[in-house]
C-alpha cells in the first residue's frame, strides 16, 4: 500500500527550513504532496502561480513529490484524498503550542484515521519564517543562505521591480 502524506503551507516564499521538511518527509512517505493553501486573511508578496513554480524549480531534485493549491480547510483536503499523514514542521516550542491545539482539531475532523507527524526542522534554519523573509527583504537586508537559491532570485527581482 502506498503511503501519501502532504505538507501543507502558503509558502510566500519557500524557505530553507520548508526545504528542509520537504526533503526529509519525502524520505519517510512514498508520496509527499506539498499543498499551497489559499489564506485570505494574509496579502501573499508572491501569486498562487509564482508560488507553485518556484516550489516546482527548487524540489525538481525529488522524485516522488508533487504541489497542488487547495482553498479552505486543510481537513477537507486531506479526506477528499485520503492522506495517512499530515506533515508539520516546528522551529520552537511556540510552534508547537499552536501545531498541537490545529493537529487535535483536525484530528475531528479527519474522517479516514490521518496521523499527523511533526518535524523539528534543521536548527540552522529554526529562526527563519517566510513572514520574517519579506520584513527584511521590504527593508533591504539580505536573505542569502535563508531561501533556495531560486526562491532567493525571484524574491529579489519581485522587490527590484516593485
Amino acid at each position: 500500500m502506498k503511503r501519501t502524506a502532504i505538507y501543507a503551507g502558503s509558502f510566500d516564499p519557500i524557505t530553507n527550513g520548508h526545504l528542509d521538511i520537504i526533503e526529509r518527509a519525502a524520505n519517510m512517505f512514498d508520496s509527499l504532496t506539498v499543498g499551497i493553501a489559499v489564506n485570505s486573511s494574509k496579502t501573499p508578496f508572491f501569486t498562487l502561480d509564482e508560488r507553485k513554480r518556484i516550489i516546482s524549480k527548487v524540489t525538481e531534485h525529488i522524485p516522488n513529490i508533487e504541489i497542488d493549491v487547495f482553498d479552505g480547510l486543510l481537513a477537507e483536503y486531506v479526506n477528499k484524498h485520503g492522506f495517512e499523514a499530515v506533515v508539520r514542521g516546528l522551529r520552537a516550542t511556540t510552534d508547537f503550542e499552536y501545531e498541537i491545539q490545529m493537529a487535535q482539531m483536525n484530528a475531528r475532523l479527519y474522517t479516514g484515521g490521518t496521523e499527523t507527524v511533526f518535524l523539528m526542522t534543521d536548527p540552522r534554519y529554526s529562526f527563519i519564517s517566510s513572514s520574517l523573509i519579506k520584513e527584511v527583504v521590504s527593508y533591504g537586508g539580505d536573505v542569502d543562505g535563508l531561501l533556495p537559491d531560486y526562491a532567493n532570485e525571484m524574491i529579489k527581482t519581485k522587490v527590484d521591480n516593485q
